[in-house]
């Protein structure tokens, strides 16, 4: 076929590939089925990762198309599988039997109906029995999907679902890289961030036919795409952890400042009021995490600007910052003056601790939280410093 008819094809089915010869050519006997029934211009490209088992020669035998991809890993294959694609729209899915290539109607459906992004749901079509770990099943995907869903507000009840299609030139400009198994999640996310149209349909899975363990590595590549969720929410890593911590501390230093707390045999004095302070100083550095961690990712482009930050930026100025911890530095300064007038007063000699230290405590938190905002301005300003007032 010339150059010129591959890259005017409305469909390009994708198959990742590192020694698939058991299942391969069956794989690319129901693409081309399902191109030939649906009379779609399509073409069958398989990202063939560095087989050596004979999977290059029976995909050229198909008719396949074969992009060799030196970096190893999924993602890797998947990525410079989609740049080679020639299709309007990719759909994408494992070379191992497990999902059914001769039925991709839904798929196509909702590409032309103007999604960027279609993910099968395996929950939703029905899975085999064996074809998917009890711990995956019930455990895994359902955690981490649950996670995807609460920090990115995208309505996927399956996020690791290998069967995909996609819009080809709205994925390239998203600036995908992970290149292992994370890819799955960050191809979600980054579509979500940038504001995609993302949809599902019901996909099934069957029980895979290779005979040779998985690629998949529960744990190693369970972490990756937690990690991966984590990474581009500041807001659940950072934001909410060191808001609560900072809330709580006040709350119980704010109550045991003037006097112990008493509930029935158990008294709360100033042991706990200094754990309550490294409660606050440690979640206010989270919190300032947080701030540095999203004006990175905007300066960067990974993490999309918006409203609430840009209003925040443009307050939190390095003057304001800078001011706002000196007088915090200040206000720690005096309590610690009158902490040591105290202690003069008493000839420098011992002093009720109960006493001195609900001074010694605040003046504490006050100068250290103080330091972490001058000096954090300078940080924040640091970062955002070439970048332009309308990308925050």
């Amino acid at each position: 076929m010339p150059d010129q008819a591959l890259h005017n094809v409305e469909l390009t089915i994708l198959m990742p590939c590192l020694d698939e010869a058991e299942t391969l050519a069956r794989c690319i006997d129901e693409a081309r089925g399902f191109l030939a029934r649906s009379n779609l211009d399509g073409e069958i490209v398989i990202a063939d990762n560095g087989s050596t088992d004979g999977s290059i020669g029976i995909a050229l035998s198909r008719g396949a198309r074969v992009v060799r991809v030196q970096a190893r890993g999924y993602g890797a294959a998947l990525l410079e599988g989609i740049r080679a694609a020639h299709g309007t729209y990719v759909i994408m899915g494992d070379s191992d039997g497990s999902y059914d290539f001769a039925h991709l109607e839904p798929f196509v459906a909702r590409l032309r109906e103007g999604c960027d992004l279609v993910v099968g749901n395996r929950f939703q079509g029905g899975i085999a029995r064996h074809a998917m770990p009890l711990l995956h099943r019930y455990l895994g995907n359902p955690v981490l999907s649950f996670l995807g869903r609460l920090f990115f507000s995208v309505p996927l009840g399956d996020f690791h679902c290998g069967l995909r299609g996609l819009r080809r030139d709205s994925m390239l400009k998203l600036g995908l890289h992970a290149p292992g198994m994370e890819f799955a999640t960050e191809m979600i996310v980054r579509a979500a961030l940038a504001g995609l149209k993302i949809a599902e349909v019901p996909t099934t899975l069957a029980l895979d036919g290779r005979s040779r363990p998985p690629h998949l590595r529960t744990w190693r590549d369970g972490w990756r795409h937690l990690r991966f969720l984590l990474m581009l929410s500041p807001r659940w890593l950072f934001l909410y952890p060191g808001f609560t911590l900072f809330g709580a501390g006040a709350v119980v230093q704010g109550a045991i400042l003037t006097g112990p707390i008493v509930v029935g045999r158990v008294v709360l004095d100033i042991h706990t009021m200094l754990y309550a302070a490294g409660s606050m100083i440690v979640g206010l550095q989270i919190v300032l995490f947080a701030v540095f961690v999203k004006a990175a990712g905007v300066a960067h482009g990974l993490l999309p600007p918006s409203r609430a930050f840009g209003s925040f930026v443009a307050r939190f100025t390095l003057e304001r910052g800078a001011v706002v911890g000196a007088l915090l530095m200040l206000a720690g300064f005096v309590l610690a003056a009158w902490s040591l007038s105290l202690w003069m007063s008493a000839g420098l000699a011992d002093i009720d601790p109960r006493r001195v230290m609900r001074l010694v405590i605040p003046s504490l938190t006050l100068t250290i939280s103080g330091i972490q905002l001058l000096f954090s301005s300078f940080v924040l300003h640091f970062l955002l410093w070439n970048v332009e007032a309308d990308r925050i």
